[in-house]
């Protein structure tokens, strides 16, 4: 399961948490313009917008599991297993294969507003990358400086939602996660009043009290509803190095912890990754489940123009800084 956020301060920032049982061996790709990127149904791209995300490549194809372009736009793929339903190939449409998607997205848009038009004759078809990937049941959050938005691929079709929260989780499907939050409505970062009964004089015992009801476990309905609480409430920082730390404090409220989900007999998920994007500076931020220190790598320091994919190796291993 994941977590995907949006963040503004000075400038707008994209990421995701990343919880599975096992990692994919992923890594952080940059995709230079001039590296060709094949599609099935539509138009090869040998010159496109370069990318910067965390993924895979196999045979040559750049699999991202989220990313942002070199002009601001950025994306995550999220599990939604039991309501991702891909159709067949619609020769009235524009058919992109679900493995295609983000590629498609983050390198033919510039923005948000193109991508809203892109999608309204877009079919996501069905098709199988090869018989080692299967197809994954994923939607999306897709976001720019000036908007995000929700694409889900339902057995009635193509649904895009715009997303006000600038969060996004797994099931249920967007929209009741939106209507879910009215049961929170009530949350406040104040201390509360007692309303309970003028008859009774209670009285909060603790700071906090406002919070309460805020659902902590790692389910994704209540992941959705304590990120969103939790950036709508967080102090918008002054600097880029404030704002990534908060990005990250805001991110890792809902992170995973090896042997709280059982998956299966001594395998639990966990968060693997998270991430953080400047999407204005094209700086894209990780910190893993072994390695808390916040790295980098900035795609404007690699060669944009190239068409070789630059591959930078994670670092995993917990750094401590002693101080004796």
């Amino acid at each position: 399961m994941c977590t995907a956020l949006t963040y503004k301060t000075e400038d707008f920032y994209f990421g995701r948490n990343l919880d599975y049982e096992f990692g994919y061996g992923q890594k952080v790709l940059v995709v230079p313009r001039n590296y060709p990127i094949a599609f099935h149904h539509m138009e090869d791209q040998l010159k496109h917008y370069a990318l910067i995300g965390m993924g895979i490549i196999a045979d040559g194809f750049p699999h991202y599991f989220d990313a942002m372009n070199e002009k601001g736009l950025a994306m995550a793929g999220l599990n939604f297993v039991g309501n991702a339903i891909y159709h067949p190939v619609d020769s009235t449409k524009k058919n992109i294969a679900q493995f295609e998607f983000m590629n498609y997205v983050l390198c033919t848009c510039a923005n948000i507003e193109e991508v809203k038009a892109l999608l309204k004759d877009t079919n996501i078809d069905d098709e199988v990358f090869s018989p080692q990937f299967p197809t994954a049941q994923l939607h999306w959050m897709i976001a720019d400086h000036d908007g995000c938005i929700v694409v889900e691929s339902c057995k009635d079709g193509l649904h895009v939602h715009d997303n006000p929260t600038g969060v996004l989780t797994n099931n249920p499907p967007f929209e009741t996660q939106m209507f879910m939050l009215n049961n929170y409505m009530h949350l406040t970062n104040q201390q509360p009043e007692n309303t309970f009964s003028k008859e009774l004089d209670l009285q909060a015992y603790s700071r906090g009290f406002g919070g309460m009801g805020l659902p902590g476990d790692l389910s994704s309905a209540s992941r959705f509803a304590k990120c969103a609480y939790t950036k709508l409430n967080s102090v918008k920082a002054t600097n880029e190095a404030e704002s990534v730390s908060q990005f990250f404090h805001i991110i890792h409220s809902v992170e995973q912890q090896k042997g709280c989900c059982e998956v299966k007999e001594e395998e639990y998920e966990y968060t693997l990754y998270s991430s953080c994007m400047n999407t204005n500076k094209g700086i894209y931020y990780y910190t893993t489940y072994n390695n808390s220190t916040i790295n980098a790598v900035d795609m404007h320091r690699c060669a944009l123009d190239g068409n070789e994919i630059q591959i930078f190796e994670l670092h995993d291993v917990e750094e401590i800084q002693y101080q004796n």
